[in-house]
């Protein structure tokens, strides 16, 4: 990447993103788009690649999840002190809302690399003296409130985050929008490019995380013109973000010369949500170091010195022996299991062949899918014993998601003697290396085609967890049936129903389950640990923020 720092001559890519996972103790972002952005940041020190990460300070995080006895969930606030991790920027820009001048600061997070490099993150603050009470809480809820408060952090976000770049004296010569949040960002440009579109898309890169419609954020005009300053900027705004309403994800397209999607099927599904735009696809990755449990990063040190800053050498994971391979997994899973007994108290056991399921509890993602048929999931039981643990968050106004989280309760009490399942609260970056580390086998069942990517699943193989999963998202790059793992309805052909196509998938996921997962894991445990091995070997070395950074460098930035 020397090059490429030597091309560049001192500028920056400048990453905007809404949410950004830099570590636990900073609760700026919600699930798998922040992680990401975070990763990016840890990936940039490691490959000294000059990105500065810009996103909001959210004072009041996301939320913080309680469940009660039945399930329901309720919302904390997150309150966190920014000066406790940052320093203060001396800087200040002005953004233009609602015909009042909205003053902007800034926070500097500098995230040092294991070689020592350092990125620096701005993160946008409203709230301060000089500004008024309605307006010091714009960057205080991340994804909170109604529309108006979004597209007003939208604002902030895209438009202030320009001119604080400018502000601080940074040289950008790209500008990459980690999903439409940031969009406004083009007008800026646009504004500072003598309204030359083609000068603008040379500096703007976006990527695209979502297949799900409602996952691109939409404004309607109404309140696009009572927030935004001037016709003018109105007319600018329906020439690239669409005529009948302010689409955040067409805004990028236009404006964008570089544009992706986060696997190869999602690019499938862009081109087909956005008709004539062309998109490529890098596909997702993790970041190894930061990913893989302690027991597993002594291992790799010890037979795999140097994999932490080139993770291309896991593929030689093969030269580890089974013994210590499993015994690094059973330290792992022995502290989840004590971990899930000391906050559950349900005797959870180390030796039971363990699935986990963990993220955002959503309806499309189907966390209760395994639940559908409880007479056959207790037979598969009876082949083996499982047990089961479940985290993960509903987005506060997602009721749906909310109601899954009860269901999901319902069925930890009518198992009880059965099988033992667990729900834990608070899902977080903590409890995530956890629950990819510990369990045995990682459960991905959503409804196809609407996992873009995912990461979950890439993590848990750095720590050598079999993934069993729906064929969605990059788990249709990522599995060798039988190999680097199982999948889930897998033979479906074309033009059966969505009826029809989860029945396939439920007989299928009990049957994998009943004759082939159990049975390895508890009687050939050899093939099971070759299926750990191949795992590390096949997806980790390939599935990472190291190939997917370069990628963007040769691809988009240069």
């Amino acid at each position: 990447m020397e090059e490429f720092n030597n091309v560049l001559n001192g500028a920056k890519i400048a990453y905007f993103s809404m949410e950004i996972g830099l570590k636990n103790e900073i609760p700026t972002y919600s699930g798998g788009l922040g992680i990401l952005a975070g990763d990016v940041i840890r990936v940039s020190g490691d490959l000294s690649l000059p990105v500065v990460g810009v996103s909001l300070v959210s004072r009041k995080g996301y939320f913080k999840q309680k469940l009660d006895a039945y399930g329901r969930q309720s919302e904390d606030v997150q309150d966190w002190s920014p000066e406790e991790h940052m320093k203060l920027l001396p800087a200040e820009v002005t953004v233009r809302i609602q015909q009042r001048d909205v003053r902007v600061r800034a926070w500097l997070y500098e995230h040092k690399s294991l070689a020592q490099d350092t990125i620096p993150v701005i993160l946008l603050d409203t709230d301060f003296e000089v500004n008024s009470p309605e307006d010091r809480m714009i960057t205080d809820h991340l994804y909170g409130g109604d529309s108006r408060y979004r597209f007003k952090q939208e604002m902030v976000l895209g438009i202030g985050g320009i001119r604080m770049l400018d502000e601080l004296g940074f040289h950008i010569v790209k500008y990459h929008m980690n999903e439409g949040h940031s969009s406004l960002l083009t007008t800026e440009l646009l504004r500072s490019n003598e309204m030359d579109p083609s000068r603008v898309k040379e500096l703007c890169v976006f990527t695209t995380h979502t297949p799900v419609a409602s996952g691109h954020d939409a404004f309607p005009y109404d309140l696009v013109r009572e927030l935004i300053d001037g016709e003018h900027e109105l007319e600018m705004l329906q020439k690239y973000g669409g005529e009948s309403e302010l689409n955040m994800t067409l805004l990028a397209l236009n404006l964008s010369d570089y544009i992706n999607g986060v696997a190869k099927k999602h690019r499938e599904i862009s081109e087909k949500m956005f008709p004539g735009y062309k998109f490529k696809s890098i596909t997702n990755g993790v970041h190894s170091y930061n990913w893989v449990c302690s027991h597993f990063r002594e291992l790799y040190d010890r037979h795999l010195p140097g994999w932490a800053n080139e993770p291309e050498l896991l593929v030689r994971v093969k030269s580890v022996p089974n013994d210590e391979i499993w015994q690094a997994h059973k330290n792992a899973k022995k502290e989840l299991v004590d971990f899930v007994n000391r906050e559950k108290g349900i005797g959870m056991d180390h030796h039971t062949l363990t699935i986990g399921f963990a993220r955002r509890m959503t309806e499309y993602k189907r966390p209760a899918f395994i639940f559908s048929d409880l007479e056959r999931l207790r037979k598969v039981n009876n082949a083996g014993n499982i047990q089961l643990i479940f985290a993960g968050k509903a987005h506060p106004k997602d009721y749906r998601g909310k109601e899954i989280i009860e269901e999901i309760f319902g069925y930890i009490e009518e198992l009880k003697g059965t099988i033992k399942i667990a729900f834990l609260e608070n899902y977080d970056m903590n409890l995530a290396l956890k629950m990819v580390s510990g369990v045995d086998v990682w459960l991905n069942t959503p409804k196809r085609p609407f996992e873009a990517s995912g990461t979950s699943g890439m993590k848990a193989a750095h720590n050598g967890v079999v993934n069993f999963s729906v064929p969605d998202g990059w788990w249709l790059e990522g599995c060798v049936p039988g190999v680097t793992g199982y999948s889930i309805g897998s033979r479906i052909g074309p033009g059966k129903s969505p009826e029809e196509i989860e029945e396939i998938e439920l007989d299928d996921l009990y049957n994998k389950l009943e004759y082939n997962v159990i049975p390895k894991y508890y009687e050939r445990r050899d093939e099971w640990v070759t299926i750990m091995k191949n795992s590390v070997e096949m997806i980790a070395y390939y599935f990472n923020c190291h190939r997917m950074m370069r990628r963007y460098v040769t691809e988009a930035y240069l």
